[in-house]
């Protein structure tokens, strides 16, 4: 199947999303739709999967002329839209997500689950996924999951797939195991458009790209003949920093101090300590244990022995509410699930942690409040319409400089950052990079989690690096190389050792 969408233009409002804008996909290739957030590359989606409807241009299939009206057209047509939003249920089994909304059902009219089962484990034998029709999805991990909104688009006959930010959520061996589901796909013919913010993950899975700024498209090409940092100067408009953030630092007194501290299931005998202005990387592969144990210095996991000092003080930390108290914020990893709550409006989201804080006798000061957070949007840069709108109204970038305004109107002392960047553009990730810069500089200690060794050594003065639950090593100035934490990352030593 060859797909062409020639000259598309969207409006809304007086806001112009896509301007003249052409893509063209063919059947066995990997094409990467890159852009910064608002770039357009949702809205040209949305418009080929008949979410959308374009305000001119057209859209041809194998040189036909087609208008697809609703999304249910469009997948008639051999397309799929795997959105980042999974939409599966995980009280059910695989194979009946499998035929969710198009139930197979025997001639009494009950449903069919035999020739459901049989329908799912052929299609899993056809795709090489290794995977029990009969498993909950609630127990599958996130690439799982992902495997089988795959497996569920072949099954509705589609040639091209659309699949937004699939890895945002997954941590390295699960991406691996979605690249092999997607060599398969390009083995059996389909189209893949890759919508990722991830330019390593570009760089080795895709054969094209296309790149979108402003509503226009700026670049194509083959990903073979172009590098990183071109993609991402194609993306922003200028040339990327890559480059350690170099800083001018003070370290004041300590603030944490771990010993011994172990868990039953995750880590076990940690010990360090940080300063305050300080920003310390904590990283790792899958099965570290790094998120668990912050999570437990936050109060939210328990600890089966150990000490934990603030201030060279001993302290029992049973919860989030006494850590907050304590002066502790934590940014947790995944965002949509931890972070957001997608049913309130940006102030509210922006302002849930500290509803204490500026409340007296039970009433809260809403206007004190809203200037706290204008002063927390000016400082970083915050890019938002009214604080009513939603908060799903937002980029990612923007949706967790929400969250970072949230941790810092509580005025921590110490910043727990768990994937700080994730699902973010290469234009906001600077942007928070240079927020944590700030922040260690007002002598706030900061941890940043994170599994990107580049994030690491470009942003930290040192790092901690965890194998299976415990610290394997710690990499500061020369030594703080990709090659050296992923040598410690596997078990192994550093290399002048």
């Amino acid at each position: 199947m060859i797909i062409e969408m020639k000259n598309i233009r969207k409006s809304f409002g007086s806001n112009h999303v896509l301007k003249d804008v052409s893509f063209t996909l063919s059947g066995g290739e990997i094409c990467a739709l890159l852009g910064e957030n608002g770039a357009g590359k949702s809205t040209l989606m949305n418009i080929l999967g008949g979410v959308l409807p374009a305000d001119s241009g057209q859209i041809t299939v194998d040189g036909e002329q087609v208008v697809f009206n609703t999304p249910a057209e469009s997948q008639r047509a051999g397309i799929a839209f795997i959105h980042q939003e999974l939409n599966l249920i995980n009280d059910l089994p695989i194979f009946e997500n499998m035929f969710l909304g198009r139930e197979l059902k025997t001639k009494m009219g009950s449903l069919d689950l035999e020739r459901m089962f049989a329908e799912t484990e052929k299609m899993f034998r056809q795709m090489n996924v290794n995977l029990d029709p009969n498993t909950m999805v609630g127990d599958l991990d996130a690439s799982y999951k992902q495997i089988v909104e795959i497996c569920r688009a072949m099954m509705t006959n589609a040639s091209i797939i659309i699949m937004d930010e699939p890895t945002t959520s997954l941590t390295d061996q699960e991406i691996k195991r979605v690249f092999t589901m997607m060599r398969t796909l390009k083995d059996h013919n389909v189209g893949i458009i890759f919508i990722s913010h991830k330019l390593n993950e570009v760089m080795e899975i895709c054969d094209r790209y296309v790149v979108l700024r402003d509503g226009h498209r700026v670049a194509e090409g083959d990903v073979g003949i172009v590098t990183m940092n071109d993609l991402a100067r194609f993306m922003v408009g200028f040339d990327v920093r890559t480059e350690p953030l170099t800083r001018e630092k003070t370290l004041g007194a300590e603030i944490l101090r771990i010993e011994g501290l172990t868990s039953d299931h995750s880590f076990r005998d940690i010990n360090f300590s940080i300063k305050t202005g300080e920003i310390v990387g904590v990283t790792g592969l899958l099965g570290d244990g790094r998120s668990e144990l912050f999570q437990a210095i936050f109060g939210a996991d328990k600890v089966s022995k150990g000490k934990i000092f603030l201030y060279e003080k001993e302290i029992a930390i049973k919860s989030t509410t006494q850590a907050i108290k304590e002066g502790i914020a934590y940014l947790p990893r995944n965002r949509k699930e931890n972070a957001i709550i997608k049913d309130l409006n940006i102030f509210e989201n922006a302002s849930i942690v500290t509803w204490s804080k500026f409340s007296k006798l039970g009433i809260i000061d809403v206007k004190k409040h809203q200037l706290t957070f204008e002063e927390q949007r000016k400082a970083l840069q915050l890019k938002m319409g009214k604080l009513t709108d939603s908060i799903t109204s937002l980029s990612g970038g923007n949706q967790q400089k929400v969250v970072l305004a949230k941790w810092l109107a509580s005025d921590p002392k110490l910043l727990i950052l768990d994937n700080p960047t994730q699902g973010v553009d290469v234009g906001a990730k600077e942007d928070i990079y240079d927020i944590i810069l700030q922040l260690a500089n007002r002598n706030i200690a900061i941890f940043v989690l994170s599994s990107e060794a580049s994030e690491i050594i470009r942003v930290c003065d040192r790092a901690l690096v965890m194998y299976h639950g415990v610290i394997q090593g710690e990499v500061t100035g020369k030594d703080m190389t990709e090659q050296n934490i992923m040598s410690l990352a596997t078990g192994g030593r550093l290399t002048h050792e």
